[in-house]
């Protein structure tokens, strides 16, 4: 295969670089390149990493890159590495998906251009340039989901409109961000621009380097190839969602033991009480005692119960001058004798 200065080849992913300003007879990026680079990456490979780091450049020119990709066979993945200004920020609209450095900007603004000669000649240029603004717009409008006045009305204004990742991505110029080599957060447009171009024989990419990665992890150590790492995922994922089902329903077991435990230390907190009770009115124990046994019928209550019940109940002084419950007591005894010999 003829190698292209545009092309680095990979194993099972190539890369086509769309790094400087796009013209046919001026631009480092031309229409008839990329086209070259894109059929001879198309048949050695099914995925391609389209890297994008541009100015802008001929409309003409970037509609023919444009097409070019977004009809490709392949799997076109696009990156925007630094600035994907002007016409570059259409033709990345064709990236299947498109990502964008964090550090990276995306600028739109309106076509500008000029001619010389007659008023003809200058109304037929005005009007050329508004109808290649509709066409933007209407590349643009099938990207976002809006219709191309709104976009028109939006962007090409006569002003610059200068996007971060992350205002891309929540008005759905792309779709993704990922992470670039550090770039300082309040770098120029010119500076980034600069810091991107550097890296122009060392092309990054990003879904090789991630597999790579995840085929380390002890879960994917046997994965020789993407399919046999998203088989594993799935797998997982299916763990996963049987994991949050056997939680959810060990979170009911447990709450339904719960009740039952409480339930059932209720009685035995009863069941204490009315034996403590009984062991002090009779008794056995008292109010100062009445807490070391009450610690042993909770820590052992077999033992506890067998402690209580081999204890003697203690009669009062007063049961015994009253009787206790037959009134047969001494004082009793002793009333009933007087009454007695006072009958008689």
């Amino acid at each position: 295969m003829k190698q292209f200065f545009n092309l680095i080849p990979g194993e099972d992913t190539c890369c086509i670089l769309l790094y400087g300003d796009i013209g046919d007879n001026w631009g480092t990026v031309s229409s008839g390149d990329i086209a070259r680079e894109l059929m001879a990456a198309e048949a050695a490979y099914e995925h391609i990493d389209v890297r994008i780091n541009s100015n802008g450049g001929e409309v003409y020119t970037g509609i023919a890159i444009f097409n070019a990709l977004r009809n490709s066979k392949a799997d076109i993945h696009i990156y925007i590495d630094g600035i994907a200004a002007s016409m570059a920020s259409a033709i990345a609209l064709c990236g299947k998906p498109v990502e964008m450095s964090k550090y990276a900007r995306l600028m739109i603004h309106s076509v500008s251009g000029g001619c010389w000669g007659t008023k003809e000649d200058l109304l037929q240029c005005a009007g050329e340039i508004e109808s290649l603004e509709t066409t933007l717009c209407e590349m643009y409008a099938k990207r976002l989901g809006l219709d191309a006045d709104t976009i028109k009305s939006r962007y090409f204004d006569g002003k610059d409109h200068w996007l971060t990742a992350s205002e891309a991505l929540n008005l759905g110029f792309i779709d993704g961000i990922y992470d670039a080599d550090p770039v300082p957060a309040d770098s120029t447009p010119e500076q980034i621009y600069t810091i991107f171009n550097n890296r122009l024989h060392e092309p990054q990419n990003i879904n090789n380097m991630n597999l790579e990665e995840l085929k380390q992890r002890p879960q994917f150590k046997d994965c020789a190839t993407e399919a046999d790492v998203l088989a594993r995922i799935a797998q997982l994922e299916n763990r996963a969602t049987q994991a949050d089902g056997l939680e959810q329903e060990n979170t009911q077991l447990r709450e339904r033991v719960k009740t039952f435990e409480d339930a059932a230390e209720a009685q035995a907190s009863a069941e204490r009480t009315a034996l403590l009770d009984a062991a002090e009115k009779d008794g056995r124990i008292d109010a100062t005692t009445r807490g070391i046994y009450e610690s042993m019928l909770k820590e052992h209550p077999e033992d506890g119960k067998t402690i209580l019940a081999s204890l003697q109940p203690k009669k009062r002084a007063i049961e015994d001058i009253a009787g206790g419950a037959d009134k047969k007591g001494p004082w009793a005894k002793r009333q009933e004798e007087i009454r007695n010999k006072l009958n008689h």
